[in-house]
């Protein structure tokens, strides 16, 4: 079998200014999401943790870097785990997208959705699948940490849940939130762990006028 962590990057000011951060560089962790990074770090030291890898994006990479550095690992930077093509969409304030017809999509159809010069849902969701099935052959009998994106890990969980895709944004994946998989070798899947982040707290509520994403 071979265990995998999904681990998401921690808070960034982007998701406080409730912009779509996407792939543009330089969004960088706060100070809040250094300190989430670094529990998270703490959390899994005790881990027989082989590899470390990453989508390239900067938040990811600067929460994997606490990771790594208490097993004493190297970084791999994975494009296949990277964040969601978001094209037109990126850089742009939820509130102003939440207006867009394509929203609707987003929200209760995402197997319909592919984002204005950039990547479908599906199709984020098929190549993100690949890459833990390729890391499950390359890591049998071991632990490996991916970090990633909220929508990418709910992507991920609501596959091997069985969970269709247009109910995928019923699971919640919090900053530097902790999720585990066990994939066997002989095919069987089996979800260890989901949204771990520390000792409950009181959900959040989203404003009244915008809709709950956490992107």
């Amino acid at each position: 079998m071979t265990i995998i962590v999904l681990v998401r990057h921690g808070e960034n000011d982007w998701v406080k200014k409730h912009r779509l951060a996407g792939r543009i560089p330089g969004v960088h962790l706060n100070e809040n999401g250094q300190k989430q990074a670094q529990a998270a770090a703490e959390r899994l030291a005790h881990l027989p943790v082989t590899a470390v890898y990453s989508s390239p994006v900067t938040r990811c990479m600067e929460t994997a870097e606490h990771i790594a550095q208490s097993h004493k690992l190297g970084i791999i930077q994975t494009d296949a785990l990277s964040e969601v093509q978001y094209g037109q969409w990126e850089g742009k304030k939820i509130k102003k997208l939440a207006q867009k017809k394509r929203w609707f999509t987003v929200q209760f159809f995402p197997s319909r959705m592919q984002f204005p010069d950039g990547e479908g849902l599906l199709a984020v969701q098929y190549r993100s699948i690949q890459a833990l099935e390729a890391l499950s052959e390359k890591h049998p009998e071991e632990t490996v940490i991916v970090v990633s994106h909220a929508d990418l890990i709910k992507l991920i969980l609501a596959h091997y849940l069985g969970v269709h895709i247009d109910l995928f944004q019923r699971i919640v994946i919090s900053p530097a939130s902790i999720s585990v998989l066990k994939l066997d070798k002989r095919g069987g899947v089996r979800i260890l762990r989901l949204n771990d982040n520390g000792p409950l707290q009181p959900p959040s509520q989203p404003e009244p006028s915008q809709p709950d994403t956490r992107i």
